[in-house]
């Protein structure tokens, strides 16, 4: 089974005072050594500069140095961007972010049905949370 990886997750795996944290790191830990982990690099993006902005540069660091290696990165195309931005523009008032939606493409492009993930957009969208 593939797991898509979300932002929400890579934050609250990295940040130890994340009400997430033990969650994601007990998650984490059961998922870390399969070959089907799946993210986008909009997601790595996101999650870095959040990271950089909240903790600092050693957690940036802790991401793409520890975390994005076990996972396969898609680059997103002007397909995918294209699809995810009308998305967005149609559902603005629902206050989902563009990368959720670029996300939402990509596990439906590899039929993904499950995220590890705490943001309750993806249950809204009919994919399966993990944890």
């Amino acid at each position: 089974m593939t797991v898509f990886v979300d932002t929400s997750a890579l934050y609250a795996l990295l940040d130890t005072a994340d009400r997430n944290h033990p969650r994601a790191a007990t998650t984490f830990e059961g998922l870390r050594d399969r070959d089907d982990l799946i993210t986008h690099n909009y997601v790595v993006v996101e999650s870095t500069a959040l990271l950089h902005r909240r903790l600092g540069p050693a957690a940036a660091r802790a991401l793409l140095e520890d975390l994005v290696p076990v996972l396969r990165v898609v680059w997103i195309g002007a397909e995918a961007h294209s699809s995810a931005t009308s998305a967005f523009l149609a559902a603005v008032r629902r206050r989902v972010s563009l990368v959720d939606w670029v996300s939402f493409e990509v596990m439906r492009r590899e039929r993904i049905e499950s995220a590890f993930a705490f943001d309750a957009d993806f249950d809204a969208q009919g994919f399966r949370t993990i944890p």
